[in-house]
């Protein structure tokens, strides 16, 4: 194929229709014809040749030039494409019909001078003629630009989509994923993104979440579910307008995707009440979502920041008896009726599963005998600490344990004021027990000072303030011997944590946990023996915490 006057025009008539049909840039498919046209000059010419091919917009002439840059002598590598000064002066000097000269960008006028490196030489070729392997090498050119400028186009589509509902049709089913037609493109629902065993024939009508979207080798890729959270909020937002002009708001979800779900809501309109509202006249707006999501039941939940009362609104419809909340440690501890355990607990556990991830709080769930039973427990250990350590008959220190002391420390250091409201303990009788404590105490950090030098603890440790010597035992034990040692620790490691892996919580053991260490007191504890060290500027540390200030007042 020769690029004649009678076939100009038609290059531009079949870049606009397949610029249309593809919904892209035609600008991007005549782009995609000038390099395809530029390849096959080059197999023509030969491929050390800088060809360059332009297309006019409005007449589609083609115009093939050949470029030569002016390089340095001893650079020169490349003859068809590069020459030197003395070889770039003739050149110059008598430029040649259809030739022009360019320096940084612009037409060269003056030729009054000699060549510049840098400048080039742009020289018209004639016309290649495309044979059938030229031909269909352009060809081949042009499809693979019109599919990345499709790619990048459903990429700009979809990128800002993320997070929203598609109404789709599906196209085929592969291996348990759907295909679906998404306009400009195709999206997969993959097989654990259903609902249930949820199958899709082609033609049929489908909605779904956007997940993700990802530019990858291949083109975008556009990831669907129907069993993610935010798949019911968004369908909520659609049934439910107070939700939409933000009047309700949705705070969390829990799903057990085909069967139960939890949805938390509050509202910011006291004359609104959320659950009522999300759950529509007869149930309307709930039934909607509910028809769409297979017939999954769903819980709708009031929101309230104290979390304990919160829990009990997420384990309906059991009845809670107690709740005990452990916020460090992100655990509640529930305590039900025998006849409700079943119910809070609910079938194969799903009850107490989603409302633990509504609440986000790992739940344990005990009956009222259970409780009593532990917390009976508790009291004779208790019971028999202070029988042993202070010589106490078991009726005495059972009058310790119901006023609520639980250690040793306690009633040593306990104002006397404390001690005298138990019944029978005057002065002396209070003087002599915390006597007692204290001296068991002394004894008890003698023996762990002891056992911690014997394990190799330096000085430099034992000295520091705020470790005891049960603390410094305990470090010990673990490898911790040095300030050093000490200052390198995370504070997790002292006060224990939580690890989040494949989704379960973990708990990692602190060295220093069984003392009721916070982090936050590890931190300091931390940081205070790095500063001791010179490894952290005091000042730095200061200015790093009034920022930390400035930003909370900020937020």
């Amino acid at each position: 194929m020769a690029i004649t006057s009678a076939n100009q025009l038609e290059l531009l008539q079949t870049a606009e229709a397949v610029a249309r049909e593809k919904q892209i840039d035609p600008g991007l498919v005549v782009e995609a014809m000038e390099e395809s046209l530029a390849r096959a000059a080059k197999s023509r010419y030969g491929a050390e040749m800088d060809i360059d091919v332009s297309i006019d917009r409005k007449t589609g002439r083609a115009t093939f030039t050949r470029v030569r840059t002016v390089v340095e002598e001893e650079e020169l590598e490349n003859y068809q494409a590069e020459f030197s000064v003395d070889q770039a002066k003739p050149y110059f000097e008598q430029p040649k019909a259809g030739s022009y000269w360019m320096r940084e960008g612009a037409v060269v006028e003056d030729f009054s001078g000699a060549p510049q490196v840098g400048d080039t030489l742009v020289e018209e070729v004639p016309p290649v003629e495309m044979g059938r392997i030229a031909a269909q090498s352009a060809k081949q050119v042009i499809l693979q630009k019109v599919r990345e400028a499709e790619r990048d186009k459903q990429y700009e589509d979809f990128k800002d989509r993320a997070g929203t509902i598609i109404n789709a049709q599906v196209k085929r089913e592969e291996y348990g994923n759907v295909i679906v037609d998404v306009g400009t493109g195709e999206a997969i629902l993959r097989r654990n993104e259903k609902i249930g065993r949820e199958s899709y024939r082609p033609n049929d009508r489908i909605r779904c979440f956007i997940k993700d979207v990802r530019r990858e080798q291949r083109g975008p890729q556009i990831f669907l579910s129907r069993t993610a959270p935010e798949f019911m909020a968004e369908l909520f937002k659609m049934e439910v307008p107070e939700i939409y002009e933000g009047i309700i708001e949705i705070k969390a979800v829990a799903r057990d995707p085909g069967s139960r779900a939890k949805i938390a809501v509050i509202s910011y309109d006291g004359s609104i009440d959320p659950v009522g509202a999300c759950v529509g006249m007869r149930g309307s707006r709930v039934q909607a979502v509910v028809n769409e999501l297979q017939g999954e039941k769903i819980d709708i939940i009031p929101w309230n920041e104290d979390m304990p009362t919160f829990l009990v609104n997420a384990l309906q419809p059991a009845e809670v008896s107690k709740v005990v909340f452990d916020e460090e440690a992100e655990r509640i501890e529930v305590v039900v009726p025998e006849e409700q355990l079943s119910l809070a607990i609910g079938r194969r556990g799903q009850n107490v599963r989603l409302a633990s991830q509504l609440t986000g709080l790992d739940i344990d769930i005990l009956t009222e005998e259970e409780e009593s039973k532990r917390r009976q427990a508790e009291f004779e250990v208790r019971t028999k600490l202070f029988m042993e350590t202070l010589d106490l008959d078991e009726f005495f220190a059972q009058l310790l344990v119901s006023e609520g002391f639980t250690n040793l420390e306690e009633v040593a250091y306990v104002e006397v004021d404390e001690l005298l409201v138990i019944d029978g303990v005057d002065e002396a009788t209070a003087g002599e027990l915390q006597a007692r404590a204290r001296d068991v105490i002394d004894a008890q950090n003698a023996k762990a000072l002891e056992n911690a030098r014997a394990l190799g603890v330096e000085d430099s440790l034992i000295a520091f303030e705020g470790l005891t010597p049960q603390m410094i035992e305990a470090l010990a034990n673990d490898g911790v011997k040095t300030l050093e040692d000490f200052a390198t620790c995370a504070d997790w490691e002292l006060a224990g944590g939580w690890t989040v892996v494949d989704g379960e919580r973990s708990k990692d053991d602190g060295s220093l946990e069984p003392f009721d260490i916070s982090l936050e007191e590890a931190q300091d504890m931390i940081m205070t023996a790095r500063v001791m060290l010179g490894w952290v500027d005091p000042d730095d540390l200061v200015s790093a915490e009034e920022s930390a200030e400035d930003e909370e007042q900020e937020a």
